[in-house]
């Protein structure tokens, strides 16, 4: 299975880092192995020395992890080979595995194939399991891999299994303290229990284990010496395993199974607060500097898979992949000239030397223009098209890019209208070539409620509603805090329509102007409404398309009474304002 992306998570696992190594007993390497049908992959030679080879002949890994569908693998191998990539990492191998080791020997391509162990993906993705009691998900593992094993270790795609991902890291978002240690050595107990159960079935192929970083390779020290050789996924600190290496006093070689640029959890936040994307030349530079300091290692790293040929067309997949959306970018050259393919008559991607936005990008108004200053050239001279898109994944969490309409103003500058809801967004420059390439920069805006003129005349005003939430989440959340001038506090409603908010103003007065801050309960259908009395009530405004975020709106008006009604609910829960603001 592919890895959630990267998150803000990944820097709360910071020390597990070089810093912690510590000195073990020395293990020796497993005897030569017998002969698969499928071919023979060995560790072979001596400390400091070691070599991967296929039927005896050296193999050195160029890799990529894979993200493609199983289905589509015959469509992306030839590309993998024209790249010069001889080998694909995997996260999971089932009944579903066949078709892709097929397709990788048919073109002369191998897989690292791996097998799922929870919680894995450095966050904790799968769940927590506790390793030191849960014998029932032990047994059900040693039995289930080897099954695989069994299913498939002829086949001439298989280079080697690769058991668990990043699991040492995400056992502490389940344990801490001195349990967390029990868990990380029962962890690694269990794993060379597994490479064992493998060995058995499969002697002619390795067996490694990939953790995040360097700080899990003490306990496979300790506790796995059946495992053939170390592997490690590590982004901007790749440069590092090697002195980690070496100070550790390790005796096994070690592959590194995820690599590439900077991720989020390694670069500085941005003036709105948010990780700071590298550019395309950045990334591609990343690529590299990994594979740099990955063959600098002579005789002990025997490899990389580096991430990710992925086609996904979302946060991650501009953060991460190669070609999203089938589009090759800066990175899917660098590493074709790292692994050797021949670059010589490709037409390369553009280049965004600059992106810059036009005003205050911490105080964008929602809803209004946005204009964005994009620097693009193309080093083969082809015809630029462009399109902007925006992200919302630090407001809540999704990782979708929405296209936006935009209006090119010439020399570069591109307007379009900001998000309606307040939060930090990404907004996305793309820039292609008519020839299958691609170029993106990304930059942080904050939006922020417009600034209505004249003065508020709910706030702080004696305010009611149809319900309250009285506790969930962060609430109570009464009407009052609806109308407090505080964007941080809300008015919740019950889980039902219709549900009303009203505010008094105190003595009949006119009004010209409502804005509401919704939160992520909003309001699809609802009415604006005045009354002198708190009974009668005449509708100034109706919306049936509301879609959240602020509505902001010119509106003639004149009551004591200012009400907000709402008829239909934009989703399942209630109804939420953050604020409620009445201009006079």
């Amino acid at each position: 299975m592919t890895p959630p992306p990267r998150t803000r998570a990944r820097r709360l696992a910071a020390p597990l880092t070089a810093g912690v190594l510590t000195l073990g007993a020395l293990t020796a390497l497993p005897a030569a192995q017998a002969r698969a049908a499928g071919g023979v992959v060995e560790v072979t030679g001596a400390q400091g020395d070691w070599q991967l080879t296929v039927d005896g002949k050296s193999y050195q890994v160029k890799g990529l992890t894979w993200g493609p569908s199983i289905a589509d693998a015959d469509r992306y191998m030839p590309d993998l080979k024209s790249m010069g990539v001889n080998t694909i990492r995997t996260w999971g191998t089932d009944a579903s595995s066949k078709p892709l080791f097929d397709s990788a020997a048919a073109h002369g391509l191998k897989v690292i194939a791996g097998f799922w162990l929870q919680p894995g993906g450095g966050p904790g993705s799968g769940g927590c399991v506790n390793y030191v009691t849960d014998t029932a998900y032990k047994t059900r593992m040693l039995d289930e891999f080897p099954k695989w094993v069994q299913t498939y270790k002829d086949n001439p795609g298989v280079l080697m299994w690769d058991v668990g991902n990043e699991s040492v890291l995400g056992l502490q978002n389940c344990y801490s303290g001195t349990e967390l240690e029990r868990q990380r050595d029962a962890y690694t107990s269990f794993v060379n229990d597994v490479a064992r159960r493998i060995h058995a079935v499969d002697p002619g192929h390795p067996v490694t284990s990939t953790d995040a970083w360097v700080g899990a390779w003490p306990y496979f020290k300790r506790n796995a010496p059946d495992l053939d050789l170390y592997a490690v996924n590590s982004y901007n600190a790749v440069c590092d395993v090697r002195s980690a290496w070496e100070q550790g006093g390790y005796t096994k070689p070690y592959i590194i199974t995820e690599t590439g640029p900077a991720g989020e959890w390694e670069v500085p936040d941005d003036a709105n607060g948010v990780p700071q994307e590298p550019g395309d030349r950045a990334k591609a530079d990343g690529y590299t500097r990994a594979w740099s300091c990955v063959t600098g290692h002579r005789g002990v790293a025997l490899g990389a898979t580096m991430f990710h040929y992925g086609t996904e067309y979302d946060f991650g997949g501009i953060w991460f992949n190669l070609l999203p959306a089938g589009q090759r970018r800066l990175s899917y050259y660098a590493v074709k000239r790292a692994y050797g393919g021949d670059t010589s008559r490709d037409d390369t991607p553009p280049v965004i030397s600059d992106l810059t936005v036009e005003g205050d990008a911490g105080r964008v108004q929602a809803g209004r223009d946005l204009t964005l200053a994009v620097r693009a050239a193309d080093p083969d001279g082809d015809a630029l098209s462009y399109e902007v898109l925006d992200n919302s994944m630090y407001i809540d969490q999704s990782k979708d890019l929405t296209p936006l309409p935009f209006t090119d103003l010439g020399g570069g500058r591109l307007r379009v209208t900001a998000p309606d809801r307040p939060g930090v967004w990404k907004v996305y420059v793309k820039v292609t070539d008519g020839h299958g390439n691609v170029g993106v920069e990304t930059r942080s805006v904050r939006v922020v409620p417009p600034a209505p003129s004249g003065t508020n005349l709910a706030l702080g005003k004696p305010a009611t509603a149809s319900s309250y939430q009285p506790g969930y989440g962060d609430c109570p959340c009464p009407a009052a805090d609806a109308v407090d001038g505080n964007q941080n506090t809300r008015w919740a409603s019950d889980w039902s329509d219709p549900q009303w908010i009203q505010v008094d103003l105190g003595a009949r007065t006119a009004f010209r102007h409502v804005q509401l801050l919704w939160e992520a309960s909003y309001a699809k259908a609802y009415t604006v409404q005045t009354s002198d009395d708190g009974r009668t009530w005449r509708t100034v405004r109706t919306v049936t398309d509301g879609n959240g975020g602020v509505d902001d709106f010119d509106v003639t008006g004149t009551g004591r009474y200012v009400r907000v009604n709402g008829t239909a609910r934009g989703t399942g829960y209630g109804y939420s304002l953050y604020e409620f603001g009445v201009y006079g």
